[in-house]
């Protein structure tokens, strides 16, 4: 390939091969490629389409379902280079960003003209912007403020497909409405780098918050916890944020980060209200659902601490042994049995799970963590991984909330959609991507004929 400055040493490459997903296949690239333009991206997916190489575009590699693990004979295509704030229009309350920009990067500076970027994934200290749009995060403050999404009014692509490979289109818009022709920005959003490679997103923007208060409430099982949830859904509540904590996850974040959190209840709930009368609302429907105690704190010291272990959590437990990571999304009115169900299958699987979740849009964060060199816990991890899917299925659920397909969740998702709609996927990919070069194998499996 004609290139400059190709990555080849077997070190390098193989650090920039994998995500974050534990046991998710790996292949062996030829080279990687670090873009800094859209130009650079274009000329790598002209010589790519010329030669028959697949890319695989990636960024920070936090990813957790093998959605940026690379094929054998790719070009891993490297975009954290491409972190450049392009600009910040305060008139129009929207950012222009390059793929590669951090989340929380891109928070800090909008946060400098008084105004905020909510999807807030867990990884936002390192998760890049392109990887976020890639896979529509969520996060933290989704429940009320929604998700990647939401906030992506429109995008620049290197595609090819009905365009000569290589080409840069836009997709999308700068105004706050527009309903002009398909909505093909929304179909690249969550397409994992299957339809072409995003190489500039314009984003939505909202004023900067009001303080929010902490409401804090200890439960003496993952059960009740989930009894909360659902009791705060009846009741109407929408809080900023509404997270699951189990006490494995305080206890591993606490031995590892010493912050003073006591874990000395099975499951807590975090709250963050924007109004008092929030507040007491979510208190009251906290005790009434069984919970041994709870606070309010309007003490941000406090309650960031609090929020802190919850971001936390998969650092922490990744140090104790390989962990397999869950991603499943239930209605909110099964989070209880689905609770129990996670539970059930742990125990009968000899599978220790800790559990995390958004617990406020039932987006449930399962960790089967496991020894390090025990295949037979291996297997039974994956085991348990599997038959958590197949739960969440059959109470209505879906089998990714915001981690992506990627790898580990094809055949799940073959099951939620049916062959139908997998179909209609299938022809979406051959129609945008007809050679097939654009983050082959991964979320949709293409026939073997074609």
């Amino acid at each position: 390939m004609d290139l400059p400055g190709l990555l080849t040493d077997p070190a390098t490459l193989a650090g920039l091969s994998h995500d974050e997903a534990e046991w998710a296949p790996t292949g062996t690239p030829i080279a990687a490629y670090r873009p800094q333009s859209t130009a650079d991206v274009q000329r790598a997916v002209e010589e790519c389409a010329k030669h028959g190489i697949p890319i695989v575009p990636r960024g920070a590699g936090t990813g957790l379902s093998g959605g940026a693990n690379a094929v054998d004979g790719c070009l891993v295509l490297d975009l954290s280079r491409m972190n450049r704030v392009v600009e910040i229009d305060t008139d129009n309350l929207l950012a222009v960003v390059q793929p590669g920009v951090v989340n929380d990067d891109l928070k800090k500076a909008v946060a400098a003209h008084e105004l905020w970027y909510p999807p807030d994934p867990a990884s936002s200290p390192w998760s890049t912007i392109g990887g976020n749009v890639a896979t529509n995060a969520g996060g933290l403050c989704c429940l009320k403020y929604g998700v990647t999404r939401d906030y992506v009014l429109g995008l620049e692509v290197v595609m090819g497909g009905p365009v000569e490979y290589g080409t840069a289109v836009r997709l999308g818009r700068r105004t706050t409405k527009g309903v002009a022709g398909y909505d093909l920005t929304s179909l690249m959003v969550g397409s994992e780098g299957t339809l072409g490679v995003i190489t500039e997103i314009t984003l939505r923007l909202r004023p900067a918050p009001n303080a929010q208060s902490t409401v804090v409430g200890a439960f003496p099982d993952l059960v009740t916890a989930g009894h909360a949830v659902a009791l705060c859904t009846r009741r109407g509540l929408q809080p900023a944020a509404l997270e699951l904590i189990d006490r494995a996850c305080l206890q591993a974040v606490e031995d590892w980060k010493h912050l003073g959190i006591e874990p000395d209840t099975e499951a807590m709930l975090l709250a963050r209200a924007e109004t008092q009368a929030d507040a007491e609302g979510l208190a009251a429907a906290f005790t009434d659902a069984g919970a041994a105690w709870t606070e309010q704190s309007t003490d941000s010291a406090e309650a960031e601490a609090l929020f802190a272990a919850r971001r936390l959590t998969y650092p922490a437990l990744e140090r104790l042994g390989p962990l397999l990571t869950e991603d499943v999304c239930v209605p909110r009115s099964k989070i209880p049995v689905m609770l129990a169900r996670i539970e059930e299958i742990g125990a009968r699987h000899g599978v220790k799970i800790a559990t995390i979740a958004h617990a406020g849009d039932g987006n449930l964060h399962p960790l089967l963590i496991t020894p390090p060199g025990d295949d037979q816990a291996r297997e039974a991890a994956q085991a348990a991984f599997e038959e958590i899917i197949t739960a969440a299925l059959e109470v209505g659920g879906t089998v990714t909330g915001e981690h992506g397909v990627g790898l580990l969740k094809r055949d799940g998702m073959e099951r939620e959609l049916g062959p139908e709609v997998s179909a209609v996927q299938q022809a979406v990919k051959q129609a945008l991507d007809p050679l097939g070069l654009f983050n082959p194998t991964k979320v949709v499996r293409l026939p073997a004929h074609a």
